[in-house]
């Protein structure tokens, strides 16, 4: 009898410590507090301590200590990440670890369309909540339009910067490939008449022959009178939101090109890519004037009888229209 009561206890203790163990374990595969997925910033230089600690302090976990306790037990030594990770529904605290030693940090974006302005990029950086920090409006002509991934609490600068970087090396490449006897000299004149093209045109087909055109007329020492070059003064590049006045056309300044010949001091916004690739590739044409042709294209045209013309078919368009 005695011995069979050892034997007893000694099964009922194994068993103890048997669902003691399956209780330990499922505290660690078992489902974390998770009812939905959830983003969860790991801070750079945290510690796995200080992580366990805000995942009990936000309720995702029961106990910090326990999980940590458990990690050491079941988990790799694998360092655990900085960034803002997506915890699925019903992830385990196992899961959860390992999220953040080998999942995927979640990158959001922020797009910069062709042809706007250093002003309106700043202000986009500057309303995007998830970015910290303060920047100055950008130099005009420094950003390449493009979209760019981001991590929930990067800081404004460094996206700028990686904006500014990207502009720098495309120019640098761009300006490689350059055709023979180009109308600029350097590769920020080329950003400059560039960014001039990718306010006159919005049609891709165009942008080449909108180079050729402007190409032609800095070489031969005609004023470029690019209405987008009057505008950029008044607003630094946002829209003008109503029609160009005398006044403004006959404005002396550093970036009107009625009143000046050859190029602006500088760009008038930031253009694309293709843009410059078309400054420094242009078609070849003899084509030195345009005028809207009522479709959103333009009627090029070598003589200023031609153009004459021209333009009045598109005041003709303009009167059907109501506009004038």
């Amino acid at each position: 009898m005695i011995r069979r009561g050892v034997v007893f206890l000694i099964l009922a203790g194994m068993a103890v410590v048997l669902i003691g163990a399956a209780i330990f374990a499922s505290g660690w595969w078992g489902s974390a507090n998770l009812e939905k997925d959830r983003a969860f910033l790991v801070s750079s230089g945290s510690s796995l301590t200080a992580v366990a600690q805000k995942l009990e302090e936000e309720g995702i976990i029961d106990s910090a200590d326990g999980f940590l306790t458990r990690a050491k037990i079941f988990a790799g030594d694998d360092p655990i990440k900085a960034g803002e990770f997506m915890l699925p529904a019903g992830a385990s605290p196992a899961t959860i670890l390992d999220t953040f030693q080998h999942g995927d940090v979640v990158r959001r974006f922020v797009t910069i369309p062709e042809g706007m302005p250093s002003i309106m990029v700043y202000e986009r950086l500057m309303a995007e909540p998830l970015l910290t920090g303060k920047i100055d409006v950008p130099a005009e002509g420094s950003v390449l339009p493009e979209s760019y991934d981001f991590e929930r609490g990067e800081s404004r600068a460094d996206v700028l910067a990686r904006m500014q970087q990207a502009m720098t090396d495309t120019v640098a490449e761009l300006w490689q490939g350059r055709a023979k006897n180009i109308a600029v000299d350097t590769p920020q004149e080329a950003v400059t008449l560039a960014s001039i093209v990718e306010k006159e045109t919005a049609l891709p087909k165009e942008r080449r022959m909108v180079a050729g055109l402007y190409s032609n007329r800095v070489k031969k020492g005609m004023m470029l009178q690019a209405d987008p070059t009057i505008i950029y003064p008044i607003t630094k590049g946002k829209p003008l939101g109503r029609r160009i006045r005398q006044s403004e056309i006959a404005a002396i300044n550093d970036y009107n090109t009625y009143s000046m010949v050859g190029l602006p001091k500088g760009p008038i916004t930031n253009p694309g890519r293709a843009s410059i690739a078309a400054v420094l590739n242009p078609a070849e044409t003899d084509a030195i004037y345009m005028v809207a042709d009522g479709t959103g294209g333009h009627v090029f045209s070598k003589t200023l009888d031609e153009h004459n013309r021209n333009v009045e078919k598109w005041f003709a368009i303009r009167r059907k229209r109501g506009e004038i």
